[in-house]
């Protein structure tokens, strides 16, 4: 640490907006010319960039996570009152710890079980059967379907549902046939599942959600997938049926994953990609075309189009030119 050591510190804030009693972060370097124009009452940084202002400072590795640990701090989750409230229904053989809180209009329903300090809020259903480890939050109206397993310190949104019916069906006579869908989904500990985002339960075995993984919202997680332990997916991601995803993976924005694929660890994906084939080796892939002007992007895809024939033609030039050389 440099500077004064005794400066108070309520909030934190950006550089730009950082007034008295505010700690902003500086993480890249672009942005080191607001250092001289910030209002903050302290900052962190890289241990480098120990003279590059005069302002109160915390010195370290990684300001980013740094600032994360003290938003934390500063920003604790909204405390709750524990206890059931009047108008929650709760079925016969469900367990609720005394340090729990169930919201108004919640529904918990038969051998359900709720570990200690889990905060379930305002018009949540939790189904038949259902775990949920200790110090887990479910914010309003999440759903939980019968069997269906969250870990311990789980943070759920709004509008999330998790169980629902996978996709599966099976064409018959120009009609469909519903399969039942007997899995369950289980989700392990430090997991966060983002607002509207569905998790499908499997046909027959579990889809499984491993330990640490964070999901953003209005992300679709189809039956029997696997996430591994600590993968992240930005909004609006889509995985179908029976893939199989490794750790510490991640995932841009509106990415898509066809199903019975399998992505090795360490996979990085690229926000808008189609994956259509298995990734065996770690590494950073990406299967979009930059953005162009329409009338570039339809001579793009004219060609793009024709390119099997255009292959044949360079072929075909490439044989009678070697011919040429050949009587030469």
């Amino acid at each position: 640490m440099a500077g004064d050591p005794d400066v108070a510190i309520e909030r934190v804030a950006s550089l730009e907006s950082a007034g008295p009693g505010d700690i902003a972060f500086l993480s890249q370097a672009k942005y080191r010319p607001l250092l001289h124009a910030t209002r903050a009452a302290a900052l962190i940084l890289p241990r480098g960039e120990r003279d590059a202002t005069p302002i109160p400072r915390i010195l370290c590795d990684d300001p980013y996570v740094y600032f994360a640990r003290v938003s934390a701090l500063l920003n604790p989750p909204a405390a709750f009152e524990p206890g059931v409230h009047a108008s929650a229904v709760i079925e016969a053989g469900a367990r609720i710890a005394g340090s729990s809180h169930v919201g108004p209009g919640c529904h918990v329903g038969r051998n359900a079980e709720l570990g200690e300090n889990v905060c379930v809020e305002a018009g949540s259903a939790i189904g038949d059967e259902v775990r949920i480890g200790e110090g887990s939050r479910l914010y309003p109206c999440v759903v939980i379907y019968p069997r269906c397993v969250i870990g311990k310190r789980a943070i759920v949104h709004s509008g999330a549902v998790i169980g629902a019916d996978g996709f599966g069906m099976a064409p018959h006579e120009g009609r469909w046939i519903k399969i039942p869908q007997v899995g369950r989904v289980v989700i392990g500990d430090d997991v966060e599942v983002g607002a509207g985002t569905t998790i499908d339960r499997g046909t027959l075995d579990d889809t499984v959600i491993e330990d640490g993984v964070k999901l953003d919202n209005q992300i679709q997680i189809g039956h029997n997938v696997r996430v591994g332990a600590h993968t992240a997916m930005a909004g609006c991601v889509g995985v179908a049926g029976s893939a199989r995803i490794g750790r510490h993976c991640t995932f841009g924005g509106a990415a898509m994953v066809l199903g019975h694929l399998e992505i090795a660890d360490d996979v990085h994906v690229s926000a808008g990609s189609l994956v259509t084939k298995s990734i065996p080796q770690a590494g950073t892939y990406t299967g979009v075309f930059p953005i162009q002007a329409g009338r570039e992007w339809r001579r793009t895809a004219a060609l793009l189009k024709n390119i099997d024939k255009l292959e044949a033609r360079v072929r075909m030039l490439e044989r009678i030119i070697a011919e040429l050389r050949e009587k030469e």
